[in-house]
């Protein structure tokens, strides 16, 4: 199950790049690959490194304080393309909580919700806003605290925001579809002997 989300305080990355797709996040030849200790260095594999595995320097975030940004500010439609969850993956597995953008592929904000991950729509004004803070002040904090909805920029503007109520409520709670389920088996467990009672 994801570990609970209810409030971040952490670095931020500026990523000056729009219609960002899955294929970048996570290429394909890595789907197939096992979730172990590994799995962060697929992350944006092909803008992070060579064909030979060496670091790319012009890569934001191979470059301190951004290597350990646990919160993402990217432009208009992030995880657009294909429908791999394991992209959501790669991003926790590299320790990103939260991305922050214009908006998102539909199917990669619904995988987000499920798996832990925080994705944050804020209007065109207020994400350039932020990469321009977090440009001129690397290694800045951003505050996302999503019981409250709101989201605390570098300057201290409050930047206000929105959940799926169900999604928010699974996210505060730390619960997948399975987990919740499971907080529901006493009752599963009472309707099955009940319903076994009826017609035995």
């Amino acid at each position: 199950m994801p570990e609970p989300f209810v409030n971040l305080t952490a670095v931020a990355a500026p990523l000056e790049m729009s219609n960002v797709d899955t294929d970048q996040i996570l290429p394909a030849r890595y789907l197939r690959r096992p979730r172990d200790e590994r799995y962060a260095t697929y992350g944006f594999h092909d803008l992070r490194f060579t064909p030979e595995g060496a670091k790319r320097d012009d890569f934001l975030l191979n470059r301190a304080p951004f290597d350990r940004a646990a919160i993402l500010v990217a432009q208009r439609n992030f995880g657009v393309g294909s429908s791999r969850e394991a992209a959501v993956y790669a991003l926790l597995a590299m320790g990103v909580r939260c991305v922050v953008a214009e908006s998102f592929g539909d199917i990669f904000f619904n995988n987000s919700l499920k798996n832990g991950l925080l994705p944050v729509r804020l209007p065109e004004a207020a994400c350039a806003d932020l990469r321009a803070q977090l440009l001129a002040r690397p290694g800045a904090d951003i505050s996302v605290d999503l019981e409250a909805g709101t989201l605390t920029a570098p300057d201290g503007t409050v930047h206000g925001f929105a959940i799926p109520p169900f999604a928010r409520d699974c996210l505060l709670r730390g619960l997948d579809e399975i987990g919740l389920t499971m907080t529901l088996m006493h009752e599963i467990e009472a309707f099955e002997a009940m319903r076994s009672g009826q017609t035995g």
